[in-house]
C-alpha cells in the first residue's frame, strides 16, 4: 500500500511540474453529493444507502493531444451508511439502527477524453484511481458488543462522464468503486469472525474552473 501511495505522490508531482508550454492548466473548486452503498459479507448485517458530500480544490491539465486531459483533486469526503443486525432464530438486534460515518481526504486522478464544440461545450468521459486517507474517529461502538473499525487508508477507482460549458462550468456523475475493505464489523454475540465492509458510492459533482 505504501508503494501505491508513493507512486501516487510521484504522479502528482509530475503533473504539477508538467511543461506549461505544451499543456493548459486550469485551477478550480469542486463539490458534490455522495450516495453511499455499503456491502458487508454477512447475511445478518443489513445496510442502507445514505447521502454524504465532498468538496475541495481541483486542477485540470489539457494535454497537446486533441481531446485528452488529466484532472486531479484534493477532496474532503464524508460518507454515511445505516446499519442493523438481525438474527431471526435468536431475535438478536442492535438496540437501534446505527449510522456509520467515514471522513477522508481523497485524491482522485482521472484521465479524461472530451468531444464537442471546442470551448463552447463538450462531453467528457473519465476514469482513474483514487487514493483516500481516513481522518477523524476510526472506531465506532455500535452497542451490544458490536464495533466498527475503519481502515486508515483506502484505494478505489472512478468511472464517469459529464459535460463542460464555456470552459468554466463542469457537471459530472461517476461511480466510485472501493478496492479492498473499508473497515470491519465485530459482533461477539453474533459473528464468529469479523466481517469486512466496503463503501462504494455514486457521486454527482459540480466544478468551476477559473
Amino acid at each position: 500500500m505504501k508503494k501505491i501511495f508513493t507512486s501516487a505522490a510521484i504522479a502528482l508531482a509530475m503533473l504539477f511540474t508538467a511543461n506549461t508550454a505544451n499543456a493548459g492548466i486550469n485551477f478550480g473548486v469542486k463539490g458534490g453529493l455522495n450516495v453511499t452503498s455499503m456491502s458487508i459479507s454477512s447475511k445478518v448485517l443489513d445496510s442502507n444507502n445514505r447521502a454524504g458530500f465532498f468538496i475541495g480544490p481541483t486542477v485540470k491539465f489539457t494535454l497537446p493531444l486533441v481531446g485528452l486531459g488529466i484532472d486531479a483533486s484534493a477532496l474532503y469526503d464524508q460518507r454515511e451508511a445505516e446499519l442493523a443486525v438481525d438474527v431471526d432464530e435468536n431475535q438478536y438486534v442492535l438496540p437501534t439502527k446505527q449510522t456509520l460515518k467515514t471522513q477522508a481526504i481523497n485524491i482522485p486522478i482521472n484521465v479524461r477524453y472530451s468531444i464537442g464544440l471546442g470551448s463552447v461545450a463538450n462531453v467528457l468521459f473519465f476514469a482513474g484511481p483514487q487514493f483516500g486517507f481516513h481522518v477523524g474517529n476510526k472506531n465506532k461502538d455500535l452497542g451490544a458488543d458490536c464495533e466498527w473499525k475503519l481502515k486508515s487508508s483506502q484505494f478505489s477507482v472512478n468511472v464517469g462522464a459529464g459535460f463542460t460549458v464555456l470552459k468554466h462550468l463542469q457537471l459530472t456523475a461517476n461511480y466510485n468503486i472501493a478496492c479492498g475493505k473499508t473497515g470491519e464489523i465485530t459482533a461477539s454475540n453474533v459473528l464468529s469472525t469479523p466481517k469486512s465492509g466496503r463503501t462504494n458510492a455514486w457521486q454527482i459533482a459540480l466544478a468551476y474552473y477559473f
